[in-house]
């Protein structure tokens, strides 16, 4: 082994200032907010650089409200308000310098700012209004999009304009007809009956002195339900209502405030006449500008929960695709290929009559004549609609409304339509990636896209199970461990932080929580093992990100589920499984469900085995807040529950727990349940199953196939686990590629499944693979006694016949680079740590690290023999 050191250094320099997770954000509802920020180098071959101390200064009005002073310190994230009290609608600018390692001071950093929103329910000035309709019993419900507006006069300059609103189901606002940010599909979806969410918009560019006009779009979302009865009883909460206040303070110091009242105007004669999540919208251009009789808007009563801000990043269109193909269908329509399964919806380019309708549907697959496969939409439409105005070249793209797809079928188009006819808009949480992974296998690359095609998809303010037919829930089961994939591919921080508030909003006041949340399907069902995601997905963001103070906030709940779920334990026994192994792969693609007794997993061995997992997480919870009676009685179950589960399910003669499936096997190993003379014989029988059974293929459902690739790597099967990796044939995530999939399917055998259970773009067969492929395949991990990658674990484990492999993470102290190749029977690695973090770097075969600071290193040492 070489390492090639140096002791350069240089100057260092502070960027990436953020607050609570976000750049700059506006109307924040934190009192006590968390700043971070980066440490940067101008040398490249600088190493071991490092924050000593550091110094914030924040100002608001002029005013200094927190002068830090220099605090000997190298934490650079997660830092907590020191300052004055933050109070409704406070401006405040911030920045930062550090002293290095040497303690020089650095020069100060630009300025961050922050501002807070309204924190009081007294702080709002105006009412909910809308129209209230009468509750409809029609399972496609498609109202037409209210508008509202306020005109006013601002008799003298403006100093600034702050306009909050929330708009339920969803909201588009404008001034002086202009529309105010790029958001799309928002606010945020949440639990109606506990908390809706508000954003804030800073509009001071958009006022004039004079007249102005203020405007407000208002869609159905997720409030006016898409659905009461398909494909399950869903909760609805009213008609679409807004809240709306716009705070002006104008050069002379005076202020003003407009607030929604009965003095506004409402109309639902706009062009947007149906809007619906599920089956899309109809606009008809002709309406542009006309809305007929405009009403006084009604006073109604406003959402039983709490108005909150919208805290994480709202949804917005991300990028643009051009289709690949255009082709004419067997029914005369014209059917465009968008080269790539995505989710958002097509912006329309269209020039004809005055009157000419233009439809287009969408589907994620095509029937073998060419035509749109829409049986896996189940009741939805998937359709879009848009009648002409004739005044010319025309562009339209919907609001309200988002679809999964490839293909799009355009009918009634004026003339021949061309590939410049349509663009594919991808829409998700606008969170900032944080993926760079390739490889020498091409398979394996692809794979990973399909990933993060997949993962970015079913973002929509939640994370949805898919996004094409008549149900994109909250599924908590999928995201129990694919969730810690997704921290490597974007920035997720603020995103979970907003939905474990979620959680914590549909538990009930007996302590159950749902398995889908918001619970739009109520679906309480006292299960474990779905639900078990409240315990894991806290600990997740605090690994990842180093925020203590999620779990701190999110224990009282946690411990009240806890406490429920036992009292359904029978003798250290957890008979709460509903849904067992979901999904295990049918011994044919042919076949619609797995018809092999043998391949079951004991639902009341999952039961068991994760309410041991979730005691001994919530036992590392009750130490990280030193609440000591608590740990030592987790602790204490976790041993009773292992007792019970041992003397119930293994058997000593054969050497495996219950009927020897390889999920039962992959969970106990996993959780570190397995004696330690028990693990050579468990391994054993599940290799044999994986080879035997499976004939090297996935043999697991959703639940082993989140522990799947881990648990073969940390046992010393790593080339087993790429084995299955990148299969090629079924079941596998490479036959999925070779029928042509470019996202995640919800089924092994998604070409020839059931349609009702047949989502082209589904997560929860990820399982723990991306996770894999940069933990294990390129090493990058944090070391979890310094969360948040303040040290860093690098530890390769070249698999199988790959020849390099490529990964990077930005973290939250920076990039963090690793990247190995073969050469002549050795290894070398090159590694990156960003500055103020440092690492250990483990070599294929070696025992022992090396500690390294932040800076560019170069590794090289022999591979054992006979591989890793």
């Amino acid at each position: 082994m070489a390492l090639l050191l140096s002791s350069a250094s240089a100057a260092v320099h502070v960027e990436n200032l953020k607050c609570e997770y976000r750049e700059d954000p506006l109307g924040i509802d934190v009192v006590q907010p968390r700043l971070s920020w980066m440490l940067t180098v101008d040398d490249a071959n600088a190493r071991n650089v490092r924050q000593s101390a550091y110094q914030i200064v924040a100002e608001s009005g002029g005013t200094v409200v927190w002068d830090s002073g220099t605090v000997q310190s190298d934490q650079s994230t997660q830092v907590t308000w020191g300052g004055k009290q933050l109070t409704s609608g406070m401006a405040v600018s911030w920045k930062v310098r550090v002293w290095d390692e040497r303690g020089r001071a650095g020069d100060w950093s630009n300025s961050a700012h922050f501002s807070m929103g309204l924190l009081m329910p007294s702080d709002w000035k105006g009412t909910w209004i809308g129209h209230e309709e009468n509750p409809s019993t029609d399972d496609f419900r498609v109202l037409p999009a209210r508008m509202m507006r306020k005109e006013f006069q601002s008799a003298k300059p403006v100093k600034s304009a702050i306009a909050y609103i929330c708009g339920l189901g969803l909201f588009e606002l404008s001034v002086n007809g202009k529309k105010i940010g790029d958001q799309v599909l928002a606010p945020g979806l949440t639990e109606y009956d506990k908390r809706v969410l508000y954003m804030t918009f800073d509009v001071t560019k958009e006022l004039k002195q004079g007249a102005n006009s203020l405007g407000i779009l208002l869609g159905n979302g997720r409030y006016w339900a898409p659905r009461l009865k398909a494909p399950i009883g869903t909760r609805t909460y009213g008609s679409p209502k807004a809240l709306f206040q716009l705070n002006i303070e104008y050069a002379d110091g005076s202020k003003e405030s407009i607030a929604s009242n009965s003095t506004w105007k409402m109309s639902a004669n706009g062009p947007i006449r149906a809007n619906n999540e599920y089956d899309g919208e109809v606009y008809d251009a002709r309406m542009e500008g006309y809305a007929g009789q405009w009403d006084d808007a009604q006073v109604v009563a406003g959402p039983r929960g709490i108005v909150a801000a919208q805290m994480a990043e709202p949804i917005a269109v991300t990028e643009t695709l051009k289709p690949v193909s255009v082709t004419k269908s067997p029914q005369g329509t014209y059917i465009f290929d968008m080269g790539q399964n995505m989710v958002g919806w097509c912006q329309l380019r269209v020039k004809g009559a005055k009157g000419t309708t233009v439809t287009l549907r969408h589907s994620e697959m095509l029937t073998n004549d060419g035509s749109l496969y829409v049986a896996n939409l189940r009741s939805a439409k998937a359709e879009d609609t848009y009648i002409l105005k004739g005044t010319g070249a025309e562009t339209y793209e919907p609001r309200f409304t988002y679809h999964g797809f490839r293909y799009v079928e355009v009918n009634g188009y004026p003339g021949t339509p061309t590939l410049d006819s349509i663009r594919g808009r991808v829409v998700h949480d606008a969170m900032e990636p944080s993926a760079g992974f390739t490889s020498s296998s091409e398979l394996l690359n692809k794979i990973h896209n399909n990933i993060y095609w997949g993962v970015r998809g079913n973002y929509r303010s939640i994370p949805t199970d898919c996004p094409q037919r008549d149900e994109r829930q909250g599924w908590l089961g999928d995201r129990s461990q694919v969730s810690l994939s997704e921290t490597y591919l974007f920035d997720v921080s603020a995103f979970y932080t907003k939905w474990i508030q979620d959680l914590e909003d549909a538990q009930r006041p007996d302590g159950s929580i749902p398995d889908v949340v918001p619970a739009y399907w109520t679906m309480y069902n006292n299960d474990l093992t779905w639900p078990s995601t409240f315990i894991f997905l806290p600990g997740t963001i605090y690994r990842q990100y180093g925020d203590r103070r999620i779990v701190e906030k999110a224990y009282p709940a946690m411990k009240k589920w806890m406490a429920h779920i036992a009292t359904f334990a029978q003798d250290g026994i957890m008979p709460k499984d509903t849904y067992g192994d979901w999904c295990v792969p049918p011994e044919s693609p042919k076949l619609i469900h797995s018809e092999d007794p043998a391949r079951k997993t004991d639902g009341v061995l999952l039961g068991t085995a994760y309410y041991y997992e979730l005691l001994r997480r919530m036992e590392s919870y009750a130490r990280l807040l030193k609440n000591t009676e608590d740990e030592a009685a987790y602790r204490g179950l976790a041993i009773k529950v292992n007792a019970a589960f041992q003397k119930k399910y293994f058997r000593a003669a054969d050497g495996f727990y219950s009927n020897g499936t390889q999920t039962s096997s992959i969970v106990p190993l996993a959780f570190g349940m397995t004696p330690d003379e028990n693990k050579r014989s468990v391994l054993a029988s599940l290799i044999g199953k994986i080879q035997g059974e499976s004939n090297g293929h996935v043999g697991t459902g959703l639940v082993g196939a989140q522990w799947l690739m881990r648990t073969l790597t940390e046992n010393g099967y790593g080339d087993t686990a790429y084995r299955i990796a990148t299969q090629r044939t079924y079941p596998g995530w490479g036959y999925m590629i070779e029928k042509g999939a470019t996202t995640i399917w919800e089924l092994w055998n998604g070409d020839t499944a059931d349609p009702a259970m047949n989502s082209g773009n589904h997560v929860m067969q990820i399982g723990d693979l991306g996770l894999w492929m940069y933990e294990y395949l390129a090493g990058i991990r944090p070391d979890e006694a310094r969360p948040g990658f303040q040290h860093i674990i690098i530890r390769p484990y070249p698999a199988g016949d790959l020849q390099f492999v490529k990964a990077s993470h930005e973290s939250p102290y920076g990039m963090i680079h690793s990247e190995w190749k073969r050469a002549n029977g050795a290894i070398e690695l090159d590694v990156t740590i960003p500055p103020n973090a440092t690492g250990t770097v483990y070599l294929p075969g070696e025992t022992a690290g090396h500690d390294v600071g932040s800076g560019t290193y170069h590794f090289a040492a022999k591979l054992p023999s006979g591989g890793v």
